[in-house]
């Protein structure tokens, strides 16, 4: 698309943003390039912190009440909502499908502004795609995209199109495409603010069933003939003040505030403003520049929070080379036990479930059960890059951050019959104690279980039938089984988890070369690989991200190798 009509685009929605209430102070919004689509600009006058550089108000956004009070789509989705067969992400994603095809859209002159395309894997080619096997992401698109296929076919195709027809619209044609677009739009672009509760609900009924009105009630905003209570926020910012009552947080879309893009090294952050205190507009979410100097005229980035390739990738279609907040998720799962390995993101989750794997059969699984249970055990693990800084091998001499500091939880702290000493490696395993609890109590030995049992009864004979607690379960098994069978299985965890990556796409030194010789395409589409050298956008983000995969594998599988050393050698 040529530059010209992005810059008419531009210029559409900044009328659109200026009718509306909205106000450029220190920056503009300039289109950046194929891949970022726009992005926000410090202009010339920018100064350093605690300047204020964009305000929008909460009336322009997108949320779920607006939805609601949507004439054409709220009346359908009020009852859907009430019979509890969508959520309010739901509800946005459909008005976001339905806005986008309506042919005299109030809208128009932002949902023109987004991507028509992603880079998250739910776009990518078959053969892209590929790329992904061995990973989390692949069965987490697999999956997902099946689920929003349904949920078009279920829900979606039928209300849309009925609606598009009361509309006057009897042309325009919903495809799963629309939907997943406006899914795209959303998971990459819904932010997550606190907000009084009197905007939220202007008119409230209370306890006793009697409606009081509220003192506050925010202005229409002129963008369509549909009231709204606006409200959203970046999800990775602390809770900002935003005056007086009760805070309810609610997602949702901020045309203009929105256009920022993520850096490492950000230069500005947002901020509610519930009574005009600072940006002078009362109920407005502003962008607050945090720089120390004046900012140069340069794009104006934000921090979406400390995530993983693994998350960027998902959700927002991107990655960052060494990316220094990647994760490894390590899952274990237990045959007769239907247990579901969930990736908790600040916007949101993947919820993936995964087929039993690394353990072919659990012997004794009733006991060891109820083990679990008692001990609160966790059964999959998410091990952040940061924690190898205090293992055995660590990586970096660097100051550690303070958000990084690891603390040492270890309920099982003394013996409980005076034989078993505590480990002399403790403060360097960089294993979570809940995740070592679940793993000792599944690589218990049949003696080891008979001997628990024994000082669990005899605990609970001398209390008169009191029932032991957590952290005497945690005692008990930690006394029976100590370490090493835990360690044991985590190394064949991480080994198995090595081999699934490496299966289908080689080692992490191959994935480095790919990247080192590519010339990477500026696109997310899929092109020809003429020289063996080009790689589309797409490609290349998956082997960033699965090569970052491979190395913190291979870290942990050595600190993991190094502690049942230590382990095994304490046992003699």
């Amino acid at each position: 698309m040529a530059i010209s009509e992005e810059e008419a685009k531009l210029e559409r929605f900044l009328d659109w943003l200026q009718v509306n209430g909205g106000e450029l102070r220190g920056c503009n919004i300039k289109y950046s390039d194929s891949l970022k689509g726009f992005g926000i600009f410090a202009s010339t006058s920018t100064q350093a912190s605690d300047e204020v550089l964009l305000v929008v108000p909460l009336d322009l956004a997108i949320t779920p009440m607006r939805v609601l009070q949507d004439p054409l789509l709220g009346p359908e989705c009020q009852k859907m909502f009430e019979q509890g067969q969508v959520d309010d992400r739901f509800l946005m994603i459909l008005f976001l499908t339905l806005e986008r095809l309506r042919i005299n859209s109030s809208w128009k002159p932002y949902l023109d502004m987004l991507p028509t395309r992603f880079g998250n894997p739910l776009w990518f080619s078959d053969d892209d795609i590929l790329e992904l096997k061995g990973t989390n992401l692949y069965h987490a698109t697999e999956l997902q995209k099946k689920k929003l296929l349904s949920l078009y076919h279920d829900k979606v195709e039928v209300l849309v199109t009925k609606l598009l027809i009361l509309d006057g619209d009897s042309e325009s044609k919903v495809s799963f495409e629309h939907f997943l677009w406006a899914n795209s739009v959303f998971w990459s672009r819904a932010l997550n603010i606190p907000l009084p509760h009197s905007f939220v609900f202007p008119q409230s009924q209370d306890d006793t069933g009697e409606c009081t009105s509220t003192s506050e009630s925010p202005e229409t905003a002129p963008v369509n003939s549909n009231e709204e209570k606006g409200k959203s926020l970046t999800s990775a910012q602390p809770a900002p003040s935003v005056g007086s009552g009760d805070t309810i947080w609610v997602e949702g879309l901020v045309p203009g505030i929105d256009f920022c893009n993520h850096d490492l090294k950000p230069v500005a952050t947002w901020e509610v403003d519930g009574i005009g205190s600072v940006s002078r507009v009362p109920f407005s979410m502003y962008l607050l520049s945090v720089a120390q100097r004046p900012i140069p005229k340069k794009e104006i980035s934000i921090s979406y929070g400390n995530k993983g390739n693994e998350e960027l990738l998902y959700l927002y279609g991107f990655v960052i080379d060494n990316n220094p907040d990647d994760y490894l998720m390590i899952k274990e799962m237990l045959v007769n036990f239907v247990l579901t390995s969930v990736v908790t993101f600040n916007n949101g989750f993947i919820q993936v479930h995964y087929p039993v794997e690394a353990i072919p059969s659990i012997p004794f699984s009733d006991s060891k059960g109820q083990l679990l249970e008692a001990q609160n055990a966790q059964l999959r693990c998410l091990l952040p890059k940061s924690v190898l800084n205090h293992g055995f091998f660590p990586r970096t001499t660097s100051v550690i951050r303070e958000s990084d500091e690891k603390e040492t939880v270890r309920s099982c702290n003394f013996s409980w019959s005076g034989k078993r000493k505590m480990p002399t490696y403790m403060n360097k395993l960089v294993f979570p104690e809940d995740f070592m609890t679940g793993l000792r109590t599944i690589a218990m030995q049949e003696e080891e279980i008979y001997k628990v049992s024994a000082m669990l009864e005899e605990l609970v004979e001398s209390r008169q039938g009191e029932q032991p607690s957590e952290t005497e379960v945690r005692m008990a098994v930690w006394e029976a089984c100590g370490d090493s069978g835990a360690l044991q299985l985590l190394v064949d965890l991480l080994n198995s988890k090595m081999m699934k990556l490496e299966e289908n796409s080689g080692t992490e030194e191959q994935d480095a070369r790919l990247l080192e010789e590519a010339c990477v395409l500026e696109s997310h589409e899929e092109s020809r690989d003429l020289d063996g050298r080009r790689m589309s956008r797409n490609k290349w983000s998956s082997v960033v991200y699965r090569r970052g995969q491979k190395q913190l594998t291979r870290l942990l599988l050595k600190e993991a190798e190094h502690a049942l050393h230590l382990a095994l050698s304490s046992d003699h």
